[in-house]
């Protein structure tokens, strides 16, 4: 999920009503204006036609997913610069393409974190908060999906995802015992935390700005938009109910990307020992530097 900049207006003006929707969803996307141009030209017959009539709009899912949730962003050569120890991992998928992550490495580990990082950029800047991690003792392992960094190929269906994320998660599990592997997913990459943690038993599973499914948030932000064909789920709610590791919730009360009542319902399927922390006055894209979040963290690595 991306942060909804409410001032944004479109490259162009729509007219139909299920057109400004299907604008509305996309801008919530934070869509590229060509990518606008191009959506408006190739939807725009096909939902005009539709604009005097009840029915709810149909989006083009799979390009939603390959350009808009999971739109990559490419690094070739780049030579990257962190403060601290960190070296770059490639793993092998079993279709044969290679995936690229970076292990930044704390002084004295307790064990590891696998971050999961949002649908928006790549290790080079979501790298930059690894310390708030390995300060704390624990190393911390941040993956490129496929089409990001310098992962190879493209995301181009959900269960594609889980079995990369599963592969990967294999490896870390013979450098470091499964009860010191803690799970964070932060936004998009919440679903992806949350379906690991309830396949595995990593020692605690930590959801950041979660969404409760893509086809809640969807209805959400855009309730006019016909979800019924949606090919792919993204369920933190389904999953939760599997995960038998100790559950933390961090989300920004707020949040113009995920509304917070996300976290509230998703909290309805917590056990005794998991926790929802709300964090005053917080947007979506960055906990670095809030103080309640950093203490919080603290003390969960401690």
């Amino acid at each position: 999920m991306c942060n909804f900049n409410k001032n944004h207006r479109p490259s162009i003006f729509m007219h139909s009503n299920n057109t400004v929707t299907l604008t509305k969803f996309y801008r919530h996307l934070r869509l590229r204006p060509i990518l606008l141009l191009l959506l408006f030209i190739f939807l725009y017959p096909a939902v005009h036609a539709q604009s005097n009539s009840k029915s709810k709009v149909k989006p083009n899912w799979n390009e939603i997913l390959e350009e808009q949730l999971f739109p990559g962003k490419k690094l070739q050569d780049s030579t990257f610069s962190f403060q601290g120890k960190f070296e770059e991992q490639f793993i092998t998928t079993a279709d044969n393409v290679k995936l690229h992550g970076i292990l930044f490495k704390a002084d004295k580990s307790k064990g590891l974190i696998f971050y999961l990082h949002g649908s928006n950029g790549a290790v080079d800047t979501w790298g930059k908060i690894a310390n708030i991690y390995t300060d704390n003792g624990y190393d911390l392992f941040m993956l490129d999906y496929r089409g990001y960094g310098k992962s190879e190929g493209k995301v181009t269906n959900e269960e594609l995802l889980y079995r990369d994320l599963q592969t990967v998660y294999d490896k870390l599990t013979q450098q470091y015992p499964e009860d010191h592997i803690i799970i964070i997913g932060q936004s998009m990459g919440t679903a992806l935390a949350s379906t690991i943690a309830s396949h595995n038993s990593p020692k605690m599973l930590i959801l950041q700005a979660p969404y409760y499914s893509f086809q809640d948030w969807t209805q959400h932000v855009a309730p006019e938009l016909d979800t019924s064909g949606i090919p792919f789920y993204f369920d933190n709610a389904a999953a939760l109910q599997k995960v038998k590791c100790r559950t933390i919730i961090f989300h920004g009360d707020q949040d113009n990307a995920v509304y917070f009542d996300s976290s509230i319902k998703l909290s309805n399927f917590f056990k005794k020992q998991d926790k929802l922390i709300r964090l005053a006055k917080e947007g979506h894209n960055d906990f670095s530097k809030n103080k309640d979040y950093l203490h919080a963290i603290a003390g969960l690595l401690r």
